[in-house]
């Protein structure tokens, strides 16, 4: 591996939204998601999947990456390093993957890639704006022109009023930010795999050389 692809790794603390301390919610607090935000049956990578990820998409995606010029950086919470060992696990990777950040403490998410607390104080860490902000804090943190980001419960119970399965992915770049919040269903590990498929999907489908999977 070359040193022009650098990994920052902060795994400290518990599952995605086990925040100590009740959540509070009010119409004040939400934040509007630049770009689309796909709802629950919507966008890529719905439904359940076999647990395993699909190299190919990463393959895709760094070849797409290539051929604009551009890299890549990520920022995992639920899927916890899985999306950049996906994105390693190809050839020729450190010619377009910048590093990862995986901020799995609620605390990190703020402190490390800029999320807004007020908003992870009203609304947990599981929240398509979090996914939003992290995608964009991971890009600037790390110097890449596109940053992906996982944010979600993937069980074995829910956490903060959130059902397991729900998962919020982001990708930000230089047209913007893209969100999609797919249902997931399964085990914690179909559910982890699945969401780093659908992340390679979304980013997949929001690279100019790189259309949509499906």
């Amino acid at each position: 591996m070359s040193g022009r692809a650098g990994t920052v790794r902060a795994a400290i603390g518990s599952d995605d939204g086990a925040q100590q301390g009740p959540q509070h919610e009010h119409e004040g607090a939400r934040q509007p998601v630049n770009g689309p935000v796909y709802g629950s049956g919507d966008g890529p990578g719905d439904g359940s999947t076999d647990g395993s990820v699909d190299l190919g998409l990463a393959e895709r995606a760094h070849a797409a990456l290539r051929a604009e010029g551009g890299t890549v950086a990520v920022a995992e919470s639920l899927t916890g390093g899985l999306l950049a060992a996906a994105l390693v696990d190809v050839p020729g990777a450190s010619a377009t993957f910048r590093g990862s950040v995986t901020a799995y403490a609620t605390e990190l998410k703020a402190s490390v890639l800029g999320v807004d607390e007020g908003l992870l104080a009203v609304h947990g860490p599981v929240h398509p704006v979090v996914a939003r902000q992290m995608a964009e804090g991971v890009r600037k943190l790390l110097g890449a022109t596109y940053g992906v980001a996982t944010t979600g419960v993937a069980g074995p119970e829910p956490q903060d009023g959130q059902s397991v399965g729900t998962v919020h992915l982001a990708v930000a770049g230089p047209g913007g930010s893209l969100v999609s919040s797919p249902r997931l269903s399964g085990e914690r590990a179909t559910i982890r795999h699945g969401a780093v498929t659908a992340a390679l999907e979304l980013l997949v489908g929001r690279l100019p050389s790189g259309p949509p999977t499906h």
